[in-house]
């Protein structure tokens, strides 16, 4: 037993900032999922629209990808920390918006399903922000031969809290309300804002740039760090496509309603099956890690997971798009687990502001775009054929990023961590 947790893959555990930070993501991760469940079942439930739950998604990119480049800048130049802690207190007042507006309390503007779109816009908008701040706060708080074991242990934690807040948000909706529902929000992120107060902050990186301090050369040069890279434009692209034609989440609220007939509590379950197949997923790669042909494992992985979101489109069991959905989320997991330790392996700690905000653009802001593209096309083909042209198309990305990036594909992590 003793030899069991001996193993290199919980060394990364001894550091206390690291746990804290571990219990941040889990807590950050599950109040936005659960709050994205109550709002997509909400707004739906107002409009019966899925071009509404699409527009979820544009209203919370724009923000995001507008200020993510210059979020990047300041990330390399401030205290991550302190920065992590101001934009959580957004989160905290976009949950209450939604608080206040789902009470009936009688507030101007707060009605109808306004309250709800400005706190999507918020969502983004600090998105744009936490996400290189975290990632890059990630890289300064283990050391270096530690960055994979942290990257999937994060990712755990990531997943984990993917199948609470879901299941969370579906049940106490469905049996005690909305306004419950969104007080639970609340709660959970002032304990992020609290947890955040306990890690010891590692400081300002030293920051060596040849932009000095024009802000346009600098994000400049990050772009240009990103570009010149096969393995971080490979591994970025890859995702970002997959993510934006093969994603059927934003859709689940119409799959529960009108297909399966499940109602929120089994919306819950479902959002919270790629979870549960990621979290199935960590257990192996904790021990065997994809540090060997990490770039072909990312590239199978990826297909593999489109065949998930065809499958899926035509099943009308709600057994088997649960069993479907558990299985991509067992995908997807390595192929983050790759391209976040590519991320930080391949970066250097000065630029990973940077870096990781143009990650955010590629990836991050993918969901959301998907979330448009799958409730515009579901508007135009109809749901079944939208979700199974997304499959496709993640497939034939996959095809083009293997004849494409062979420096991705023939990439193993095992060789760039020893460096």
């Amino acid at each position: 037993m003793s030899r069991f947790f001996s193993n290199e893959a919980f060394a990364v555990m001894k550091y206390r900032n690291f746990r804290l930070f571990l219990a941040y993501r889990f807590f950050m991760t599950s109040a936005t999922l659960m709050q994205a469940v109550i709002v997509g079942w909400q707004l739906y439930d107002i409009t019966k629209n899925p071009l509404s739950l699409g527009m979820i998604g544009l209203t919370e990119v724009i923000p995001q990808v507008c200020i993510a480049l210059f979020a990047g800048h300041f990330v390399d130049l401030w205290d991550r920390k302190r920065i992590m802690s101001y934009t959580s207190l957004l989160l905290l007042l976009g949950s209450a918006i939604l608080t206040a507006s789902s009470a009936k309390l009688q507030i101007p503007f707060l009605s109808g399903v306004a309250p709800i779109y400005v706190t999507v816009f918020l969502v983004g908008l600090t998105r744009g922000i936490l996400m290189p701040a975290h990632t890059a706060l990630l890289g300064q708080l283990v050391p270096r031969e530690l960055l994979t074991g942290a990257a999937t242990w994060g990712s755990t934690a990531w997943q984990v809290a993917a199948v609470a807040g879901p299941a969370m948000g579906g049940l106490v909706y469905g049996f005690f309300g909305i306004v419950p529902a969104y007080v639970l929000v609340f709660s959970f992120f002032l304990t992020c804002v609290v947890l955040l107060t306990f890690i010891k902050s590692p400081g300002k990186v030293v920051r060596e740039s040849k932009s000095g301090d024009n802000i346009f050369s600098s994000i400049g040069e990050g772009i240009r760090y990103v570009f010149k890279n096969q393995i971080l434009l490979g591994a970025f692209s890859l995702d970002m496509f997959a993510v934006l034609f093969g994603g059927a989440v934003a859709m689940l609220p119409v799959f529960a309603s009108d297909i399966l007939k499940v109602g929120p509590e089994g919306l819950g379950v479902l959002r919270a099956c790629p979870a549960i197949g990621a979290i199935i997923m960590s257990v192996f790669l904790t021990f065997y890690p994809p540090v060997k042909h990490s770039g072909r494992q990312m590239i199978y992985s990826v297909g593999a997971f489109g065949l998930c979101m065809i499958v899926f489109a035509i099943s009308t069991n709600f057994y088997l798009s649960a069993v479907v959905l558990l299985l991509s989320g067992s995908f997807d997991f390595v192929s983050v687990v790759v391209r976040s330790s590519i991320l930080q392996l391949f970066t250097a700690d000065e630029m990973k502001g940077r870096v990781s905000s143009v990650n955010s653009i590629f990836v991050g802001s993918s969901n959301e775009l998907g979330a448009f593209e799958s409730g515009t096309a579901a508007s135009v083909m109809g749901l079944v054929p939208s979700v199974i042209f997304g499959g496709v198309m993640t497939l034939i990305v996959v095809s083009v990023a293997a004849v494409s990036a062979p420096k991705l594909r023939n990439m193993s992590l095992a060789e760039v961590g020893k460096n």
